[in-house]
Parts: C-alpha cells; structure tokens; sequence
C-alpha cells in the first residue's frame, strides 16, 4: 500500500525561511562597518542588554557561584560523557604515510582550526547542554582558542548555569552576546578576539541563515533549520512513551517538525489521541511551541510494512530518529539517513539532547542525506602532503607532463620537464601528449 498520511503538515521547516535573509544582511554589513560600538547598539536593540559583553574571571566565578552544587555535579557528568566520546571519535582520525611509489611517499595530517565560535541559545529556553556540546568537542580536537557566545537577557546578563557549563568544558572567552551580533562578533574578531575559523552551534532562524551567509569566509559546522523529530514505532511500542517523546521535541519551537511513521494503524490513533493532553500538561511557553508544532508541522504515516517504514524514514532524512520497533539490530542495519539514531525504548531523543555524549548539534531539514553532526572532525582540518627522491618522482613526472598537455595546460607540463631535465641530463624521454 501506498504511504497513508493520517496527519498532514500544513507547514514545513522552510516556509518562512526567506523572510529573514536580507534583515540578518544588513545586521551584519552594519557590524562588519560599525565594529564593537555597533555590535552593541544591537545587542540594546534586540536583546535589551547594555552590560559588560566579555565577561571577567570575576564575573565568572560569581555566575559559578549562583549555580547549585547538584546542578554543577549534573553539568560535570553530562561533560565528562562528551568528552569521552569525543575523545573516541578523535580516536578514529590518524596521521597517515603511504609509499605511493618506490620513492614517493604521501600522506595526511589532522590539524585543528586555531579558532572555534561556540554559540549557545539562550533566548526561549537555556541551553547548558549546548555550551557542553560545542565547547567540549572543541576543546578535545585541540582548537588553540575557544569562544562561547550566548544572548543576554535584560538585567540579567547570560544564564549562570551556560556560563560555569561554557567555563567548565574550556571556553577561553565567554561573551554576553546573543544572535546575530554575536556571529558577528566571533567571525570579525571584534572585542579583541581572534577571528574564528569556524562557526558551531544551534539557534534560531537569524543565527542560522547568518553563519549561511557568511559561510566561505568562514566554516561552519552545518546550515541548519529548526529542530525536528522522527518515530518509527510497530505494534510492540508503547503509544504514551512514543506520544511522550513527539511532545517532547515539539516543545522546541513552533515550526519543529515531528513524525510518527508506523506500520500500526491502532497504535497511530492511539499516539494522536494522547498527544493534545500531554501538550496541554507543559508549561505555558512550552505549551504554546508544543501545540503551534503539533498543528502545523507534525505528521503521522501509516506504511505497509518495516522495509516502506525505513524507506519513509530515509526519505525525511530527520535529524533525530528514534527506533521503537522489534529487532533494533534490523533497523540499525537498514537506516542510512539521520543526524542522531536513539534505538529501542531505553533511550530517547532527550538523553542524547543533554548527557548521553553524542552530541545534539545535528543537521536539520533533510541534511542528513548528506551529512552528520557535529563532532571533532568538524574542527580538524584533514590535510595531506607529499615528498620524494628524484628516483621516486620519475615516473610520476612523465605522467603528469603527458596528462597535463592532453589538457591544454603547458605550464604544468613544463613544471614536470625541468625536473626530469635537471635529474636525469642524460636520458631522453617521450613527453608529448599523443603517439
């Protein structure tokens, strides 16, 4: 049977994504012009904050101190599982030498970006975990200079629980600076910082369709949308805990998409039943994002089977897909396309979110087709190098001469030709591109 949508999205992640270009455009020429003052003169604009941008060691040590112990002790475990897997995955990149020919030697070399820009929201909801995320990873792939940005909040200044988190996993700056004045700010170098490489870290439409614009003069780790959310559940899933965990990423903003994608037509109903109560039991702001989410964006798919299941899956390419079907080693096997994969029923969406050690910066709207998230390759540049005996670059050089003339490129060919002229006076050599 063909895919049946027993709820249809009226909206997508992209609807209203062109409205916003030629606004965060012109926010960022005014700060590349205007520097420092300008930067802040958006920073009383948008976020109404005039106070201290880069904060002091004793500004940090005060905003540690208003942290509580049990939140601190959450915060260093959340740390220490991001770096431990962080650490792993920098396990899986080596420094490589391979003997091309007798005599021609190259190889590669992993060498970190000297500059990280760590963006951490702070706007809607305050992200501790995203300073743990982008700063620890950083830290662990050997950046020699980290900064951590998140937006103040008026008469305020930047959540304490983001600060000591962004301090703890090794931020060498921390800046109350939020949106795109803060993008602004690590990609410029304005307030006496480095100029970052690379850009990382979630946040809303305008800090994402910034660190578009500007990518090229700097990297970034993705282009993301806003967050979203697929579910593949059978007949064995429990419908409260898979209705749970839809509610609980729609909760993110009112355009993140979540999908139900089910073999079940019973256990759909059901989930669709029980997701208005359990969005009308949060919070008045998670209440409104959740319920906004549930109406516009969300949708649930009845499949024939588990293989048009992964199929649909693979199609939405979502940024976190959960697993809550029989043979979990199946669906590892089968699904190729996601950010994060949370598989069977033990696990969720949320842990990955905060503590598991995965990290939650992941690529949105259909991204992860073509690719992951963020990680310690994302600050490693992967390099290579060559060298050689004269023996060695021989036959190598008579390639490139004859290659380079069948493409019309001389130049290159006459590179190879003084070589082999210099090293071997006395041979003779056929260098033409045809015969």
């Amino acid at each position: 049977m063909k895919r049946e949508y027993l709820k249809k999205a009226t909206l997508t992640a992209k609807s209203d994504a062109s409205e916003v270009h030629e606004t965060v455009k012109t926010i960022l020429a005014d700060i590349e012009a205007g520097g420092d003052a300008k930067a802040k003169e958006y920073a009383a604009k948008f976020d109404r904050y005039e106070g201290n941008v880069m904060l002091t060691a004793e500004e940090i040590e005060a905003a540690a101190a208003l942290v509580p112990e049990k939140l601190k002790a959450d915060i260093q475990f959340a740390h220490d599982n991001v770096k431990r897997f962080a650490e792993a995955q920098k396990g899986t990149v080596s420094d490589v030498e391979v003997e091309i020919v007798p005599g021609m030697v190259a190889g590669q070399k992993a060498i970190p970006v000297d500059a990280a820009g760590c963006y951490v929201p702070g706007g809607r909801y305050s992200h501790i975990a995203s300073a743990i995320m982008t700063v620890t990873t950083a830290k662990v792939a050997g950046c020699g200079h980290i900064t951590a940005c998140s937006p103040p909040r008026p008469g305020v200044g930047v959540a304490p629980a983001i600060i000591y988190a962004a301090h703890l996993c090794g931020a060498d700056k921390i800046m109350a600076l939020g949106g795109v004045q803060g993008v602004a700010a690590m990609t410029f170098g304005l307030f006496g910082l480095p100029k970052a490489n690379i850009l990382v870290g979630p946040g809303n439409q305008f800090v994402a369709e910034a660190k578009r614009i500007l990518f090229g003069r700097v990297g970034i780790d993705m282009i993301a949308g806003p967050t979203d959310s697929l579910v593949l559940a059978d007949k064995t899933a429990d419908a409260h805990i898979v209705a749970t965990d839809l509610v609980s990423q729609a909760e993110h903003g009112y355009n993140s998409p979540v999908w139900l994608v089910t073999d079940d037509r019973d256990l759909a109903e059901k989930v669709m039943e029980l997701v208005p109560g359990l969005i009308d039991d949060l919070p008045d702001v998670n209440r409104e994002n959740a319920f906004a989410a549930w109406r516009d964006y969300a949708e649930v798919i009845l499949c024939s089977d588990r293989e048009e299941m992964a199929a649909c899956s693979d199609d939405y390419a979502p940024e976190h897909l959960t697993v809550q079907a029989d043979d979990l080693d199946w669906w590892l096997e089968r699904l190729t396309c996601y950010g994060s994969l949370f598989l069977g029923e033990e696990t969720t969406v949320s842990y990955g979110d905060k503590a598991t050690g995965t990290n939650h910066v992941l690529p949105t709207s259909g991204a992860a087709n073509y690719t992951g998230g963020l990680s310690v390759h994302k600050y490693m540049k992967i390099v290579t190098w060559q060298r050689a005996t004269r023996d060695g670059a021989k036959q190598v050089a008579e390639a490139t001469a004859r290659i380079s003339r069948l493409e019309g490129m001389e130049g290159h060919a006459r590179a190879a030709d003084v070589r082999l002229a210099k090293y071997f006076p006395d041979e003779e050599f056929d260098l033409t591109a045809n015969g």
